[in-house]
């Protein structure tokens, strides 16, 4: 038996493992493999093999268990030179979901002697500030688990929802319940996205690439198009050539949704919307409103409404947190427009005038340079490339391969990365692009990345992952976070083969 990467307690940092009902060990996880040695290499492997219980065998133990089932038990096991250690034993009972198989899941936490406590007080609060630790130890594996399997759904409804959405005419009847479709799936991926960071306990760096806004503002206006009212009119002016900016996509999105919303609140069902962008170069200390830019180049948002208007008294406390005017409402929206615009140390000013609407401008620093929008028609999109899909999910395999082979790609499949290797040494046609998730059991993405650099040097790869944050060896290759839609996907997948689309 050997360390299996799909044990949801595989990259735990303490020792833990699986038992039949026989007795006999299924799966380890790393830790385990490290505290009991090559003993684990071998098959069959029985939990008398890892047994220093005096009076008591391993089976009568897991019989008596099975009739009380004590969540904590101390119980000594002999790790590698035959010492024996005690552990405080988290242990609990599991149906396998294909065969119906009882398991035991084993979580082994090492108890350390410790000197006298001063007083009774201390005495009694050690264990507790220990037994607190184990659990939030195990609530954070919970989390990674549930936020790995939750990604690879979304990856797979997002990807087909947004795949069909490329295929059907702007005036199917469908279109508008496939965008909220959309919608719902991006809101439940954010949720998963703050369970991934929970689950990894420590701040999160952002992910920003160089990029042109006016991309981001077409596919922002658009959502809104299928459920407008009549009498909405939008006013979209972007300027032709624009500065390049450095963004984290999904974050900027976010706060340029929330100022729209606000926007379509204002001016109700008739109404007139404007969102419009450009260049600007600044030799000296510029105000605008409350926001102080400094000399330099930026990007401008501006997104405009002719509603009601603010007034004088509540306009300078709207970005306030827990400030609203509207009953039942946290006040939390435009605060958080705000934070997510100092982190990309941006700003943002707003102007209004009661009875004839609001203005609200988003400054981002820029590059001085001009940088090409990202084609979103499948014109700009299709391929003829062949690419080859290592993922062990079949569900995420199957759906990169409908929306590749969509815009048409030639696509060859792996469920391992043993497969993947042998794929790319038996092709019949050369191979342009590998997508490859990081986390497989067996052999893992970082492993099979390490090994085609080894094999083919030149040969791009494009990492994807719902939960690990690529460094080491992977640090320099392209990543794809998933949950991602099929326009990502296409976008990235043109980068990385050299032929990303130019205006």
């Amino acid at each position: 038996m050997k360390s299996d990467l799909s044990f949801p307690l595989e990259s735990a940092g303490w020792p833990a493992f699986s038992v039949e009902n026989g007795g006999v060990l299924r799966q380890a996880n790393l830790a385990a493999v490290s505290f009991f040695g090559p003993k684990l290499d071998g098959e069959g492997l029985l939990l008398s093999a890892l047994w220093a219980e005096e009076g008591e065998t391993a089976e009568k133990f897991l019989a008596r268990w099975e009739h009380s089932a004590p969540p904590v038990v101390l119980l000594k096991f002999r790790g590698k030179g035959g010492v024996a250690t005690l552990f405080s034993t988290y242990i609990c009972a599991q149906r396998d979901g294909q065969s119906g198989q009882k398991r035991y899941v084993f979580q082994l936490f090492k108890e350390t002697p410790a000197a006298p406590p001063p007083s009774s007080e201390v005495k009694a609060g050690a264990p507790d500030a220990v037994a607190h630790r184990q659990k939030l130890d195990c609530a954070m594996q919970l989390a990674r688990t549930v936020a790995l399997d939750f990604n690879n759904a979304l990856t797979s409804v997002l990807g087909h929802t947004s795949l069909m959405l490329t295929q059907i005419e702007a005036n199917h009847p469908c279109r508008a319940s496939l965008r909220e479709v959309e919608k719902a799936a991006q809101k439940a991926a954010e949720i998963t996205h703050q369970l991934a960071a929970f689950s990894r306990q420590e701040k999160e760096t952002p992910t920003q690439r160089p990029g042109n806004l006016n991309t981001l503002l077409r596919r922002l206006v658009e959502s809104f198009q299928p459920t407008k009212p009549p009498g909405l009119q939008w006013s979209l002016q972007l300027q032709s050539q624009l500065y390049g900016v450095k963004f984290d996509e999904p974050k900027l999105q976010q706060a340029l949704l929330k100022i729209c919303e606000n926007a379509i609140e204002a001016v109700g069902a008739n109404g007139r919307l404007g969102v419009s962008s450009r260049s600007l170069d600044l030799t000296e200390l510029t105000q605008d409103r409350t926001a102080q830019l400094q000399p330099g180049s930026y990007v401008c948002v501006e997104i405009t409404d002719d509603g009601a208007g603010i007034s004088a008294e509540v306009l300078p406390r709207v970005f306030e947190p827990f400030f609203s005017t509207k009953p039942g409402h946290r006040g939390l929206g435009l605060a958080l427009v705000y934070g997510i615009l100092t982190n990309h140390g941006g700003n943002i000013a707003l102007s209004s005038t009661p009875g004839q609407g609001t203005s609200v401008r988003v400054y981002l620093p820029a590059s001085p340079t001009f940088v090409p929008e990202e084609g979103t028609g499948k014109a700009e999109l299709t391929g003829n490339r062949t690419i080859l899909v290592v993922d062990d999910e079949e569900l995420l395999l199957s759906t990169l391969q409908a929306i590749l082979t969509a815009f048409g790609y030639r696509v060859l499949t792996a469920t391992s990365g043993a497969r993947a290797l042998e794929i790319v040494a038996t092709a019949p046609l050369p191979i342009d692009l590998v997508i490859t998730d990081l986390v497989m059991p067996q052999m893992s993405g970082r492993e099979l990345i390490d090994q085609l650099q080894v094999r083919a040097p030149q040969l791009p790869i494009l990492c994807t992952s719902g939960y690990v944050v690529p460094t080491g060896p992977e640090a320099g290759q392209t990543h794809l976070a998933k949950p991602f839609t099929s326009l990502e996907l296409l976008r990235r997948v043109k980068q990385m083969l050299g032929a990303a689309p130019v205006e």
